[in-house]
């Protein structure tokens, strides 16, 4: 999701996506999220790095390299995905299209009352 709202708010530098937290950061629209919703989140993130620690010794480089990231470490954050997309909609977005129409819109409503 977030990567989605960077590729389109953020731009690029050279080949690298120039990231800032006025840009970027603070004007992504998180929903408002429910305790339990916070709690399924948090374990996700520890999910992801007991994932990453089961590979001593790899750079992050080397982990998040669509060549050779570990499989454990993408289902992990596959599963954080399932998870916040479940959170903004009820279901998983059919693509990243459908995915920033919903954060255009939250962010529309979230600034509207500004």
């Amino acid at each position: 999701m977030h990567m989605a709202w960077v590729k389109t708010i953020s731009g690029k530098l050279e080949t690298r996506f120039r990231y800032s937290s006025a840009l970027c950061y603070n004007t992504f629209p998180v929903p408002p999220l429910s305790q339990s919703q916070k709690n399924a989140l948090e374990e996700h993130t520890w999910q992801i790095l007991a994932a990453r620690e089961s590979h001593p010794g790899k750079t992050v480089a080397w982990l998040y390299d669509p060549d050779s990231m570990p499989v454990n470490l993408l289902e992990e954050h596959r599963a954080l995905d399932d998870t916040l997309e479940k959170i903004y909609i009820g279901r998983p977005f059919k693509n990243d299209t459908e995915r920033l129409e919903h954060l255009f819109k939250r962010y529309s409503v979230i600034t509207a009352s500004d």
